[in-house]
C-alpha cells in the first residue's frame, strides 16, 4: 500500500487529473482539477463503489435528475468510481437507469484519488459513497461518506452546495440545519448565545 497525504475538510486540493468517459458526446476524456485554475468554478466528486452494480445506477440517476440545476450554479460534477472509462462507457450505454446522464464519469483505476480523499475500502478494493465539495480556491468544504448499502439523496447536495455558495459570499453568516434559500441565516456573536431560537 502507497503513502497518501491525506486531505481533509478546510484543506487545498492538489491538482489531478483523470480519464472520462462522457456519456453526451460519447467520448473519451480529461478531468484536470487545479486549485489555482481560472474558471472559478465549484467540483463535486462523488465517488461510488462500482459500475454494473446495484444502488449506484440509482444513485448516478438521481444526480442525473439534479445535474442541470447543480451545473446552473457554476459547479462541475464529476462521478468517479476505481473502474476503467471503458467500463464506464459499457455501463452506461447498457444500464437504462443511466441513458440520460449528462455529467463526466471518472475513471480512478489505481484508487489514487480514493486513497487521497480518504474514501477507499482496501477490504473491498473498492471507493466509498462520498460526496465532496470543493470551492473556487480548491479548498475541501465538505465530505460526506457512506458505507455500500445506503444511498445518497441529490436534493440534499444541491441545497447544502447552495448554503456553502451562501455563506462563501455572506461573511459572518451561518445556515442553521435544513437551511433554503428562503430561511434566514445566523449572524454569531455574544448576543446569540443561548438565544438562537430567537434569531430563527
Amino acid at each position: 500500500m502507497e503513502d497518501f497525504d491525506i486531505v481533509s475538510v478546510g484543506e487545498v486540493v492538489p491538482t489531478f487529473k483523470i480519464d472520462t468517459f462522457n456519456p453526451q458526446t460519447k467520448k473519451f476524456g480529461t478531468f484536470s482539477f487545479n486549485p489555482g485554475k481560472s474558471n472559478k468554478k465549484w467540483t463535486v466528486l462523488v465517488f461510488y463503489p462500482a459500475d454494473f452494480t446495484f444502488v449506484c445506477p440509482t444513485e448516478l440517476a438521481d444526480f442525473g435528475n439534479k445535474y442541470k440545476e447543480i451545473s446552473s450554479l457554476n459547479v462541475d460534477l464529476i462521478s468517479i468510481s476505481t473502474d476503467t472509462k471503458f467500463v464506464h462507457m459499457a455501463w452506461q450505454s447498457t444500464e437504462r437507469l443511466l441513458k440520460d446522464i449528462k455529467f463526466e464519469m471518472g475513471a480512478d483505476p489505481t484508487a489514487n484519488l480514493a486513497q487521497m480523499f480518504n474514501v477507499y475500502d482496501y477490504e473491498e478494493g473498492h471507493a466509498l459513497r462520498a460526496t465532496l465539495i470543493i470551492n473556487p480556491v480548491g479548498v475541501l468544504v465538505s465530505a460526506e461518506i457512506n458505507a455500500f448499502d445506503v444511498g445518497r439523496d441529490a436534493d440534499e447536495l444541491v441545497r447544502k452546495l447552495k448554503a456553502y455558495i451562501y455563506v462563501s459570499t455572506h461573511p459572518g453568516e451561518a445556515c442553521p440545519a435544513k437551511w433554503s434559500e428562503k430561511d434566514k441565516t445566523l449572524k454569531p456573536s455574544e448576543k446569540l448565545v443561548g438565544n438562537v431560537a430567537s434569531a430563527i
